[in-house]
């Protein structure tokens, strides 16, 4: 299997200074699965070309794979497509070949470092069982690649057999050359979806170190988490909590050590919200709590570390995410009288339910931008005048801060499923609007780094009932 990465930079020979080898050497190395060979098959004044080649032994896949040979099929070890494809075996030459530049390190050249390339990779037999093109397509297109994807025959000599499930792919993009080798070192065995190796939790941490910059904003960001560690439950929700909590740190600083890196972990917007919300719940005395729209149960987690909530209850309109939140709770392995302080529930706040009625508080961590305006009303009724709890917790994006965000302009949105987003303005005449119409006294809160005349990235409204 081979793996060629081309560009146009000028001049060419930074290729070379890039990936820290030398365009005049062919260069091979052993690793646990036999050899792998680094080479430049074109360098000329307008494109230079690196390509890795793995020369897989079997014999060396038998040893390796020795005690996971498939059940029902003695000779899976000798009988299968493993020296041919691009896989596992190809991200593990990757991270060894090119060390230094997945680090992102560069001695002779540090600029380079830092420098988008226009790249054009091409893999060979890249394996897409489960997913084909489309799945390809997803994996890289939000990352920015163009593709051009040829699937191959199954047998040229019987055409009548159909396609294979393997690919030709040529992907185009300009990005830096550790952002490039990141994308391939996870991207490549999240389509094989067949680790050569005992996953454990060590492959989180390469999750973490090689996504720093974009697994967390991915739009398939759990597919991706999910296949790369072959779907085990327990694994995949670790890492979906650790990723999805935005605890993925930049350690560039070598210096650093693991212990010094975990206690200097910064609180990111999210966890930020969670905390700002517990703490103004933990203020009010409030005993039963209502977290509406609850989704993957991240509040609800926290709110369990305190004994002055005995009554939690969760609600969510996708039944999957309230799944994601027993799971992420381990609500099944917690001892009596903590399954007794939970109830999560499958339910909608734009219908009136009075399972919502006669609780201290109620929170509501952006939920209510992904509701249609027109539907905005019919939540106010089931939540200030139905369910009328003595306290009211929201939090929304704030519109005006979006022109901070790398990614965003004034006029994007956060997310792609929100209807709509709020200026301060806008929140606090909403919030007005409210406090007159279902007798609440509120107050409005920024959440985050404040910015002169733009506010904070979060607004935050407490409701009170009465006076």
């Amino acid at each position: 299997m081979i793996l060629s990465i081309s560009t146009s930079h000028k001049p060419t020979s930074d290729l070379g200074y890039i990936f820290h080898k030398h365009p005049d050497k062919f260069q091979s190395f052993n690793f646990s699965a036999g050899k792998y060979h680094i080479f430049y098959p074109e360098l000329n004044n307008d494109k230079a070309t690196i390509c890795l080649l793995l020369d897989i032994d079997p014999i060396e896949i038998v040893k390796i794979l020795r005690n996971n040979t498939p059940d029902g099929f003695p000779l899976g070890d000798y009988v299968n497509d493993r020296p041919y494809v691009a896989s596992s075996f190809m991200s593990v030459a990757i991270a060894k070949g090119f060390s230094s530049a997945i680090k992102g390190k560069c001695k002779e050249k540090p600029e380079l470092v830092n420098t988008k390339l226009p790249f054009e990779v091409f893999i060979t037999s890249l394996p897409s069982p489960k997913g084909g093109e489309i799945l390809i397509r997803k994996l890289f297109e939000p990352l920015g690649y163009q593709l051009e994807i040829e699937r191959q025959t199954l047998d040229l000599k019987f055409p009548e057999w159909g396609m294979s499930k393997y690919y030709n792919v040529k992907l185009k993009n300009t990005l830096t050359t550790k952002e490039l080798l990141s994308h391939l070192y996870l991207l490549i065995p999240v389509l094989d979806f067949d680790k050569h190796y005992f996953i454990s939790d060590d492959e989180i941490e390469k999750l973490i170190d090689k996504g720093t910059t974009w697994l967390n904003i991915h739009p398939e960001k759990e597919q991706i988490i999910r296949r790369y560690l072959i779907n085990l439950n327990s694994l995949t929700s670790k890492a979906l909590e650790r990723i999805s909590d935005n605890e993925i740190l930049n350690n560039e600083t070598e210096k650093i050590s693991i212990k010094d890196v975990t206690e200097q972990k910064k609180e990111t917007l999210h966890i930020k919200r969670i905390n700002t919300v517990v703490d103004k719940l933990i203020e009010s005395g409030a005993k039963t709590i209502l977290d509406l729209g609850c989704g993957e149960g991240k509040l609800i987690k926290q709110l369990l570390k305190h004994k002055q909530f005995n009554k939690i209850t969760g609600m969510d309109v996708s039944y999957n995410e309230l799944l994601k939140a027993k799971e992420r709770l381990n609500y099944n392995d917690l001892p009596p009288k903590q399954k007794e302080r939970i109830n999560l529930i499958h339910g909608s706040l734009t219908y009136r339910d009075k399972r919502l009625e006669g609780y201290d508080a109620a929170a509501l961590i952006e939920v209510i931008e992904h509701l249609e305006l027109s539907r905005l009303k019919s939540m106010e009724r089931v939540l200030f005048e139905f369910a009328k709890p003595k306290l009211i917790i929201i939090t929304t994006p704030n519109k005006e801060y979006n022109s901070i965000w790398e990614k965003l302009d004034s006029i994007d949105m956060r997310h792609k499923d929100h209807r709509f987003e709020w200026t301060r303005s806008e929140f606090l005449n909403w919030s007005i609007n409210i406090s007159k119409t279902y007798n609440y006294n509120s107050e409005i809160f920024p959440i985050g780094e404040e910015i002169e005349n733009i506010g904070a990235p979060t607004q935050m409204a407490i409701f009170k009932y009465g006076n």
